[in-house]
């Protein structure tokens, strides 16, 4: 479970997100990180058990940075108001599909897949699915994966065909998305309850499917792409 002190800390880091407030209760701030990633260990090695590919990694290499990056936006806040951690093969940086975690007050949550894939990664998994629609199709429409996640959820979506695709396609609005996630949400309640750990692993173990296809066609494709 997650503690009510972590979820504390970060209500009032929203409420005072300025320097001298987090230097002042970083007394309050070391204790909650350090339960934050004891508890990302804790799942990467639950994932391990099912996904071979991340049972290596350590926190570290999954865990984001709790300072924000205000170079290029109109918002100066100098802290993100959550803590995340991408479990992936390679750990958050290495472009390959995972599991994230995300603790945040009244806005937790669960999600799986690939967000903001390079060119040539978004292009090899568009060509797999091109390649083998009704693989791919088996596992997003499966019933177990619709009841913990619904449908694939992006930012932003392709009007039309993406280039090197035929337009009349049958499954064209598969191959339309820019990112491959999907997500389910987590109630403080559920955050701060024994069931927490049991709700975030089945919903991992669902999405492994989806992460399994997504990072194969990486791999298989992404070469006929480079160079």
């Amino acid at each position: 479970m997650i503690s009510s002190e972590m979820l504390d800390f970060l209500r009032d880091l929203a409420a005072n997100n300025y320097k001298d407030w987090f230097h002042a209760n970083k007394s309050r701030y070391q204790p909650v990180r350090k339960e934050f990633e004891r508890y990302i260990a804790q799942l990467i090695a639950g994932i391990s058990a099912f996904d071979e590919s991340v049972k290596n990694l350590q926190p570290k290499d999954c865990m984001f940075r709790i300072n924000r990056d205000i170079r290029f936006t109109h918002d100066k806040s100098p802290y993100k108001t959550n803590f995340g951690a991408f479990i992936a093969q390679g750990g958050r940086r290495a472009g390959y599909a995972g599991y994230y975690f995300h603790v945040e007050p009244d806005n937790s949550f669960v999600a799986g897949g690939i967000y903001r894939p390079s060119a040539n990664s978004l292009k090899a998994i568009r060509t797999e699915i091109y390649e083998n629609t009704d693989r791919f199709k088996e596992i997003i429409y499966d019933p177990d994966f619709t009841e913990q996640f619904g449908t694939i959820v992006t930012d932003e979506k392709l009007k039309t065909a993406p280039k090197g695709f035929p337009k009349d396609f049958e499954d064209i609005d598969l191959l339309n998305y820019k990112d491959y996630t999907v997500f389910k949400p987590l109630s403080d309640d559920l955050l701060t309850s024994e069931q927490l750990t049991e709700a975030v692993m089945e919903a991992f173990e669902t999405v492994f499917t989806l992460n399994q296809f997504l990072n194969e066609a990486i791999d298989f494709h992404t070469e006929d792409f480079t160079g």
